[in-house]
């Protein structure tokens, strides 16, 4: 079911990393009480069933809802991404949920990467400052109520829903991007409900055999468009992709290319 949040103003024209507006503490409390009466309206169209216009509503309270609480933009997207599932709309499901992920990763960063290597040849990790622009995000979490914990679960939800939309998509790349998501989801901070660990646990042994065989038949495809256009460029020269044949060294993994004229 949908999930309750408090509201957000417009983000249209400012990038990630530029520092949001703030706006005064009476103006910010009347554009959250706009969001959360819309927002709430839309819950109660989401549980009629009505996922179409639930959208719409929720799209309506995120024109209202301040920048710079992304909790609360991070829960309407994630409920935008619920309606698009209940409408077997998968594409604009993970389009929906990768937003919802964006915004509580600008209040709680991602782990960095795997650790540089410093001039003396240990690992190095790098901690960066926090900028100006996730200050004011983290202290807008905070005056709001929400803790790092409600970022935790929240993520969680959102990947679940993108990591199904993504898998229902199909294709190759759509079902390593799922694999990726099942993947995060089975590890800390992530805690899993008795379904959800199954559900995450069924995907992880499911996804690996459907990827490798979406992988191979978009290889082939891929392979069947490339020779075709390489007959067509080899044909006024009597040649075709046929008479060219490539080895693999087993050691290196390299490949080396035999030219067969064929009989004449």
């Amino acid at each position: 079911m949908a999930e309750s949040a408090s509201p957000r103003a417009p983000d249209t024209s400012t990038t990630e990393l530029s520092t949001p507006e703030i706006f005064p503490a009476d103006e910010e409390a009347q554009l959250l009480s706009e969001t959360t009466t819309q927002k709430l309206s839309a819950n109660k169209t989401f549980t009629s069933g009505d996922y179409s216009s639930a959208v719409q509503s929720y799209e309506k309270a995120l024109a209202t809802c301040p920048t710079y609480l992304e909790y609360d933009i991070a829960v309407l997207h994630s409920n935008i991404a619920a309606c698009h599932i209940k409408l077997a709309e998968w594409k604009a499901a993970v389009e929906s949920a990768t937003q919802a992920v964006e915004a509580l990763d600008r209040v709680d960063p991602p782990i960095p990467g795997p650790a540089k290597e410093g001039g003396d040849g240990g690992g190095v990790v790098e901690v960066e400052e926090v900028d100006e622009a996730t200050e004011i995000r983290i202290a807008a979490l905070t005056r709001t109520g929400r803790t790092v914990n409600d970022v935790y679960k929240l993520r969680t939800k959102a990947l679940l829903r993108r990591a199904k939309a993504r898998k229902e998509v199909g294709g190759w790349s759509s079902l390593q991007g799922s694999l990726e998501d099942y993947q995060a989801l089975s590890k800390p901070p992530h805690q899993l409900s008795s379904l959800d660990y199954k559900t995450v646990q069924s995907a992880l042994r499911e996804l690996p055999p459907r990827l490798t065989k979406a992988k191979d038949e978009e290889m082939a495809d891929m392979m069947g468009k490339l020779k075709q256009l390489g007959n067509g460029i080899l044909k006024p020269f009597g040649l075709s992709t046929d008479n060219f044949q490539f080895t693999q060294d087993q050691k290196s993994g390299g490949y080396s290319m035999n030219f067969n004229q064929g009989d004449k």
